[in-house]
């Protein structure tokens, strides 16, 4: 593992945001900046997300566009409008993706069933 001392690694996560990017710098993954993160003790940049957070959604409250608040706080416009919508209680729709999936999934096998069942009984009835 990288030797960065704990000073150091404040200093960069305050210059670089992300651990993967500290990682980069020193050719190492971000999961191993996370252990020495959580080794010395220092909190995620997350804990900050909220009161940015908070910010975009008032921005975007008093009228400023979801793409102008993507480009001054670098990030993509669907995680920003993500935040927005957040914040006024809707859910992505990603689960129910997932669940129409899995009854559809369910449907066909029936249909593979039922159809399984009925060419064996022709070949049972032209075996007779």
């Amino acid at each position: 593992m990288a030797k960065i001392s704990k000073t150091q690694l404040e200093k960069l996560q305050k210059k670089y945001k992300t651990d993967d990017a500290i990682g980069k710098l020193y050719g190492i993954t971000r999961q191993a900046v996370h252990q020495l993160r959580t080794k010395f003790g220092i909190p995620p940049v997350m804990d900050k997300n909220k009161e940015r957070d908070a910010e975009i959604v008032k921005a975007y409250n008093n009228g400023a566009s979801g793409t102008a608040l993507a480009k001054k706080y670098e990030l993509s416009i669907s995680q920003t409008y993500r935040i927005i919508n957040e914040s006024k209680g809707i859910v992505a729709k990603k689960p129910a993706k997932k669940a129409a999936k899995k009854v559809a999934k369910k449907e066909v096998k029936k249909e593979i069933k039922k159809e399984v069942k009925k060419v064996v009984k022709k070949a049972k009835k032209a075996k007779k």
